[in-house]
């Protein structure tokens, strides 16, 4: 399913949940109705900057959102509207990934979206830059039977376009890898080594490759050779349990803490946020899922 169609089929759910304050604030002597701001943010140990995905999420207000997740030690909120960019910034967070011009299905292989793409950059990179967002994602797009060389030379031309406004802003475009045999069929980035050659075609520091543990550990595996083979070319990553899309513990076959330490080892400065779906209590799930993290 695509997100925001995800999104719209759970938020009800989602927001039938009660909140364990408790438990994500790592105060077993809290009550449910304790505010926030009453208690104390847990001290993470510096090593990973943690974000979230805010669409997983979707049942609670996204100013709540932000007041539990910075008591967690989370950063940033991932995939964000640009009607929400500054919200983030009242907490101390930031919008780690912003939802940029393109779709999941459509999106930069094809020639004809390019002159849409690059004006709407034009217009949102400064926004995003005076919101301290630091990403804005564009998609490859489905090949709809393109063949993949093809679509990686469109990206490439779509990209040297967009690549100046974002130099001059300070905004780094993100493609991210995602799985075509489970959740996105036909979508055309989603192997690493087409991804890394786009990078290298393009030639700038303003664009990367948004790893998804999750989707690559589907198309690929090898994760953490593939990490240490390639992470100049990454410049964000996201979680999720596999299979299922669920909780990031012991009871799926991806093992989140070398994972994280070979990340750490990189060098890797940016953002690696949590995108699963939960399964019960969802700031439970995301508290502890920050703590497997948290190497």
């Amino acid at each position: 399913m695509q997100r925001r169609d995800f999104l719209a089929t759970t938020v009800t759910a989602a927001a039938s949940i009660p909140l364990a304050n408790a438990a994500l604030a790592g105060v077993s002597n809290a009550s449910q109705d304790t505010h926030p701001s009453q208690l104390q943010p847990i001290a993470r140990k510096g090593n990973i900057h943690h974000a979230v995905s805010k669409w997983c999420f979707g049942g609670m207000p996204l100013d709540q959102f932000c007041a539990r997740c910075k008591l967690m030690g989370i950063e940033g909120i991932d995939l964000l509207d640009e009607k929400d960019w500054a919200t983030p910034l009242a907490h101390g967070m930031v919008c780690s990934l912003g939802n940029g011009p393109t779709s999941i299905g459509d999106g930069m292989n094809r020639l004809e979206n390019h002159d849409r793409v690059v004006a709407e950059c034009e217009r949102m990179l400064p926004i995003a830059a005076a919101n301290k967002v630091p990403n804005l994602m564009l998609f490859s797009g489905n090949r709809r039977g393109m063949p993949d060389d093809v679509g990686l030379a469109n990206c490439a031309i779509g990209l040297k376009r967009v690549m100046p406004i974002a130099e001059k802003h300070g905004v780094t475009i993100l493609m991210e890898l995602l799985n075509s045999r489970v959740d996105h069929g036909d979508y055309m980035c989603d192997r690493t080594p087409w991804g890394v050659e786009l990078v290298k075609q393009v030639g700038s520091d303003r664009f990367k490759l948004l790893y998804d543990i999750y989707h690559m550990q589907i198309m690929e595996g090898d994760v953490i050779r593939t990490i240490r083979n390639n992470h100049q070319y990454f410049g964000h990553y996201h979680t999720a349990g596999n299979p299922g899309r669920n909780e990031i513990d012991a009871t799926q076959e991806l093992n989140y803490p070398p994972i994280c330490e070979a990340i750490v080892a990189t060098g890797f400065k940016g953002f690696l946020a949590q995108e699963f779906i939960p399964r019960r209590d969802p700031m439970t799930s995301l508290r502890e899922s920050i703590d497997i993290c948290d190497v």
